[in-house]
């Protein structure tokens, strides 16, 4: 690539070895490793991290043509319970760092109720209509009579959703202001990186927007993996949500995904033990966190 070999050249930078990984490509050089991944450009982002003292991504080189290069990290083998935590706090401390509050503009809170609420709906339809197909069967696939029996649960995650939408809804309402910050927008255990600091990588999909958004991405990618109580008091600790916030949040992972069948009844057994756990899992949470606010 004709712009790579100049930004190299630029940086006095001489290519050993490349080694593709994924979607990022590392380059051995004269003066150590480097990360050359495709990304869309972020530099708006990165300058604001810059003025409100956020340092916890690898130093960036250069930027090209939608190319980003920057320094190669080592990551440093820890337990993923200490990992999570970790995580969670420099989230918090990213949150709390660039957050700020705008003016409420009606119509955003309103997109986004209605969107919830049409997602709410639809899924409604879908598992009726689902279930309805599944009774008319003789004899049920294994997958099937496991979705069947556990309907109501999905069934009641769905209401559940409906109320709490609502309540968040007259609440948000009444508000003229709201927080925003800049969220990394695709959290999960494997964009954490420990050396000498805590570094946050990824960060193709970041932006400004509602904090909980981070951690809904994080739950969502890691409900079954460990005790989210522990670490939303953790958040907490640094970045305290406020009502409205956690209402959205618990609405955002209260809702179950929609389910599909295939022709792998082992898979789909397996697919569907795992959201009825998420559900229960969060059940349990929402139960749990709700005691101590």
């Amino acid at each position: 690539m004709k712009e790579l070999k100049e930004i190299l050249k630029k940086n006095s930078l001489r290519v050993n070895s490349y080694e593709k990984l994924g979607k990022v490509t590392t380059i051995s050089t004269n003066n150590g490793k480097y990360i050359v991944k495709k990304t869309k450009d972020n530099k708006d982002i990165f300058n604001y991290l810059i003025t409100r003292n956020f340092n916890y991504y690898p130093d960036i080189i250069d930027n090209f043509d939608n190319y980003q290069i920057t320094k190669y990290i080592n990551n440093i083998k820890i337990p993923d319970e200490q990992k999570i935590n970790d995580l969670i706090k420099l989230v918090a401390i990213l949150h709390s760092k660039t957050s700020y509050y705008k003016e409420l503009n009606n119509s955003e809170y309103k997109q986004l109720y209605e969107d919830l609420l049409n997602n709410i709906e639809y899924l409604n339809e879908y598992y009726n209509d689902l279930i309805n197909i599944i009774d008319t069967k003789v004899y049920m696939s294994p997958p099937e009579y496991l979705l069947a029996r556990n309907i109501s649960i999905i069934f009641s995650s769905l209401i559940f959703c409906k109320n709490k939408l609502e309540k968040w809804y007259k609440l948000v309402n009444k508000q003229d202001k709201y927080r925003v910050a800049v969220i990394h927008n695709n959290l999960k255990l494997s964009h954490f990186i420990k050396n000498n600091n805590d570094y946050l990588i990824s960060w193709d999909k970041a932006k400004i927007d509602l904090p909980i958004f981070d951690l809904y991405k994080l739950y969502n990618n890691h409900a079954l993996d460990f005790d989210f109580y522990d670490i939303l008091k953790k958040y907490e600790e640094i970045y305290p949500l406020k009502e409205e916030e956690l209402d959205l949040f618990i609405i955002l992972i209260s809702m179950p995904n929609k389910i599909e069948f295939t022709d792998n009844n082992y898979e789909d057994c397996k697919n569907i033990g795992d959201e009825l756990d998420k559900i229960y899992k969060t059940e349990k949470f929402v139960s749990e966190y709700k005691k101590i606010k």
